[in-house]
């Protein structure tokens, strides 16, 4: 038999031999071939797929043009504002996720706003499991969400990044249920305009955990709808002891200027978790 021949025979073989495996066989070796991957929500050149919401305008209202894209990253900025006035923003990729790792490159930059509170200079968010920008009222504040924390130093003292805070929502910490609005993770403080990573690990209504520049920072558990910080809502869309199990991601906007230079997704749905953020 010639090695042309040799080869068509051994295709054919292999294919008869998959053919008459059992479907969970099958399913067996389709799942082992595959493995989770980065998908990347932010192209670098526009804001394609993503819906801002800004308090006191409506959904798709990009105020002042406080998100926009400039030297290709995903800025956020006031230079459009005469006064904050508590415009509280929140920018939504286009579609909820259930399982994921969200993954963010940023750094805060520039002065705050005229008019931002002292508590949100060098301070901002990644939200996870968020509701509906399309349920939010023109006034609401915060989208009902878990939020991702993200600090930056004031040349003085200790402040992590990487923090939970709870608009609307409540954790478990260990078997306790946690009330309180916000906890310090075990970060570092990252002073200056310098490039943090900060990746969070959401699996469904089970376990929430996040990492900085890959150390585990912080994680809880059960994460649920409950509690307050979160004004002008419609009570149609907060249901108190309501699981968690997926919702929308966004990116926020407090009164001080931040960039953002990578924003990847990692969907785990049908998907074991990585080795890499097993603990």
């Amino acid at each position: 038999m010639n090695i042309l021949k040799y080869k068509a025979f051994t295709a054919t073989l292999l294919v008869i031999a998959y053919s008459c495996s059992s479907p969970q066989k099958q399913a067996e070796q389709v799942t082992e071939t595959q493995q989770p991957e980065w998908q990347q929500l932010f192209n670098g050149k526009d804001l394609e797929g993503w819906i801002p919401k800004i308090s006191g305008h409506p959904v798709n209202d990009n105020f002042g043009n406080t998100f926009r894209v400039e030297d290709g990253l995903l800025t956020v900025a006031y230079d459009q504002y005469d006064s904050f006035r508590y415009q509280y923003g929140h920018l939504f990729y286009k579609e909820k996720f259930s399982k994921y790792i969200i993954a963010t490159e940023y750094r805060f930059v520039g002065e705050q706003a005229t008019g931002g509170e002292g508590w949100a200079e060098r301070n901002s968010g990644i939200m996870v499991h968020g509701q509906d920008p399309a349920t939010m009222t023109v006034e609401q504040d915060f989208p009902i969400s878990i939020e991702v924390q993200l600090l930056g130093g004031l040349g003085s003292g200790k402040r992590p990044t990487a923090n939970l805070c709870t608009p609307g929502t409540h954790v478990f910490l260990g078997d306790s249920l946690f009330t309180d609005h916000c906890i310090n993770s075990t970060s570092p403080t990252f002073d200056g305009e310098v490039w943090v990573r900060v990746e969070t690990l959401v699996l469904g209504d089970s376990l929430i955990r996040h990492y900085v520049n890959g150390m585990n920072v912080l994680e809880y558990t059960r994460p649920q709808v409950g509690g307050g910080v979160v004004n002008g809502f419609d009570p149609a869309a907060k249901h108190d002891g309501m699981a968690l199990t997926e919702g929308w991601i966004s990116l926020q906007s407090e009164s001080h200027p931040i960039q953002f230079r990578k924003v990847a997704l990692m969907n785990l749905e049908g998907m074991e978790v990585p080795e890499g953020y097993r603990k």
